[in-house]
């Protein structure tokens, strides 16, 4: 008898603006990569599609609105975690350049900066599965696997 996989969904956010800046924001108090960059990002809920995550956490994390027909589907990564205790990811990447609103740290005690970034030219403390994801994206690939 075998044990079934599971799998955690989450989902990623690759804002951009107008001058094709990336949104990154900058991990902090949460027990994971603090002082590292990451993007909008969030698990999918239970009975929650990931457009509908996606949506929810550039809302709670970034304070905008993004319609889902906004989002395009760029990159999905079967993600492999370090600790052997934790369950392994999917991580759904999406990217979207129009929203409503105004942008701004929606969790300063989760996040301590907001930051467009050249997406060339990431901060060398970004997260190594985020860089991966957008050196995927890049080079038209539409799946990885990342830590197997």
């Amino acid at each position: 008898m075998s044990n079934k996989h599971q799998l955690v969904p989450a989902v990623h956010l690759f804002l951009f603006n107008d001058q094709g800046l990336l949104l990154m924001a900058r991990r902090y108090n949460t027990g994971y990569e603090d002082g590292n960059y990451s993007v909008v990002a969030g698990h999918v809920e239970e009975h929650e599609t990931v457009l509908e995550a996606a949506r929810r956490e550039a809302k709670e994390e970034a304070g905008i609105s993004i319609a889902l027909e906004a989002f395009q589907f760029v990159h999905v990564m079967h993600r492999r975690r370090e600790k052997v205790h934790l369950p392994d990811r999917v991580d759904f990447f999406v990217a979207a350049s129009k929203w409503e609103g105004v942008l701004q740290n929606m969790e300063p005690n989760k996040c301590d900066e907001l930051r467009w970034v050249e997406k060339e030219r990431l901060p060398d403390n970004t997260i190594p599965y985020i860089r991966a994801a957008l050196a995927a994206v890049q080079a038209k690939k539409s799946f990885t696997e990342y830590g197997w």
